[in-house]
């Protein structure tokens, strides 16, 4: 992938930006901004994540998570992982051609990096990209580990909501899937209540009753 790092960071996150985001997000954006062009790439990413709301006007907040774990830190799971969500949220975005060209390349900086750069045979190949799936699951498990170790249970979702959402307490039996169908007349926006409420579930689907979940527009 070209090095766009300099040049997504010069760029505003969107033209409407004093529109679409309250000021606690626009603070965490400029500082997530600074930690980075400080070279405090994973302070950066951290503000970043704390700026996501799982809507499709943060998409671009994906993306610029999506470069610094490829440039920067030199991680094609992350990557890809964040390059998946601005497509999701943002399919025909300004970014969305640059994303697609990074996952045709993505599957094989992952395989050389597994492999560390030596010639493999498609045998070898197909099964290393099988594995990709599961050590993106074991990412996701090692995120929620460190959400947990710094939230507690029954918290609260930190911080002033974004315009246009609700909360919603978690009541005995409840999955994120069924909190999605309540709201939104569909179970497949679970993903974006996950993303949400990131730094209270770390990016892990195990809810608990009590907790006060963000609920995205």
């Amino acid at each position: 992938m070209h090095q766009v790092f300099a040049a997504v960071l010069a760029l505003a996150l969107c033209a409407g930006c004093d529109r679409l985001f309250d000021k606690g997000t626009k603070e965490a954006i400029a500082a997530a901004d600074r930690k980075a062009k400080a070279g405090d790439y994973r302070g950066a990413v951290s503000l970043y994540e704390s700026a996501l709301d799982g809507t499709g006007q943060t998409a671009e907040i994906h993306y610029r998570i999506a470069v610094i774990y490829d440039e920067k830190l030199r991680s094609p799971l992350d990557a890809l992982h964040h390059f998946d969500r601005y497509l999701a949220l943002a399919p025909k975005g300004q970014f969305a051609k640059e994303a697609l060209a990074y996952k045709k390349e993505g599957d094989l900086k992952l395989l050389n990096s597994l492999n560390k750069g030596v010639p493999m045979s498609q045998e070898e190949a197909v099964k290393l990209k099988n594995d990709n799936l599961l050590l993106r699951k074991q990412i996701v498990e090692l995120r929620a580990q460190k959400s947990f170790a710094t939230t507690t249970s029954k918290g609260d979702p930190p911080g002033p909501l974004p315009p246009g959402t609700r909360t919603h307490v978690v009541q005995s039996g409840e999955t994120l899937a069924a909190i999605s169908q309540k709201y939104y007349k569909t179970r497949n926006r679970s993903q974006d209540i996950l993303d949400a409420n990131h730094n209270l579930l770390g990016g892990k689907n195990r809810i608990v009753p009590g907790q006060s979940l963000i609920i995205p527009k």
